[in-house]
């Protein structure tokens, strides 16, 4: 099980992350967002961190050409697309992409089927609501490619067990406060989601 921590605001969180396990990190690019942190910051952070961790940018409403430009200026490695965009916007775009399905239902979690892609649960605000998805949508269904988010923290991890869903994101699940982790959720939960 992979394992994303999102909502990074400081290097001192994003190391906690690195050492628990965590194999990768989420920065938020959203200014709306209480965990908001721009590019230039997000590069610093990423400097400090050892290779062969995934670093994440989450983006909103942006352009192809805002979210290129955010990609090399923060040095991230993956674009999380956190909107509403069809598959020849992910097609065009020049860096790697993925997917944030916001499901209100079951037939949503098909969308961009085929395609590794996170699925959150639908709120109206972008991200970090702590929402629970409904667990049944996803019985007997291929989830390999699916990272789950939403709702999700050190102690009810195991409810995922048997699905084989590729990864699980978590945000406001281990925070002292918004933007601020509390380091041993992050260890809880990147042990307990390694033994799914």
């Amino acid at each position: 099980m992979r394992v994303k921590i999102c909502g990074i605001t400081n290097l001192e969180d994003a190391l906690c992350a690195v050492d628990a396990g965590a194999d990768a990190l989420g920065f938020v690019f959203y200014e709306k967002s209480p965990r908001y942190i721009s590019y230039e910051e997000t590069n610093k952070i990423i400097q400090e961190l050892p290779p062969f961790i995934q670093k994440v940018g989450l983006f909103v409403e942006s352009s192809k050409d805002e979210i290129e430009e955010g990609f090399l200026r923060s040095g991230i490695t993956l674009a999380q697309i956190h909107f509403d965009v069809d598959e020849e916007f992910l097609d065009s775009l020049a860096i790697p992409a993925l997917p944030v399905v916001r499901a209100k239902s079951k037939e949503d979690i098909f969308k961009f089927d085929g395609r590794y892609r996170l699925v959150d649960a639908y709120c109206e605000s972008f991200g970090g609501s702590g929402k629970r998805l409904n667990l049944e949508w996803f019985e007997g269904e291929d989830c390999s490619k699916i990272i789950i988010a939403g709702g999700l923290n050190p102690n009810n991890l195991s409810e995922l067990k048997g699905y084989s869903f590729y990864g699980v994101d978590v945000s406001s699940g281990v925070e002292l406060k918004k933007g601020k982790k509390d380091c041993q959720k992050v260890k809880d939960f990147v042990k307990n989601a390694k033994t799914l």
